[in-house]
């Protein structure tokens, strides 16, 4: 079963609230007599591991294409020069 307590008591002495979300799991809050809002105990969502990283994909991603035979030719006879 949840505690209650006012927003009055929320005001006034928060920290004997706090103990009593730490020791329920979840107070409720009561407005004029009425209930209106649930106080909860907040818990972190477990982390999702990263994805495994492909460096072989990241390293081709900025080599350039290599050349094809006719332009290596090409290139070669170029270089040659004056020979």
């Amino acid at each position: 079963m949840s505690a209650t307590a006012s927003i009055r008591d929320l005001r006034n002495h928060f920290p004997k609230i706090r103990k009593l979300v730490e020791s329920e799991g979840e107070v409720l809050l009561s407005e004029h007599g009425r209930t209106r809002y649930r106080l909860v105990l907040h818990t972190e969502a477990p982390a999702r591991p990263a994805p495994p990283v492909d460096y072989w994909a990241r390293l081709t991603a900025h080599q350039p294409e290599p050349l094809n035979a006719a332009q290596a030719r090409s290139l070669h006879e170029d270089n040659r020069g004056d020979r």
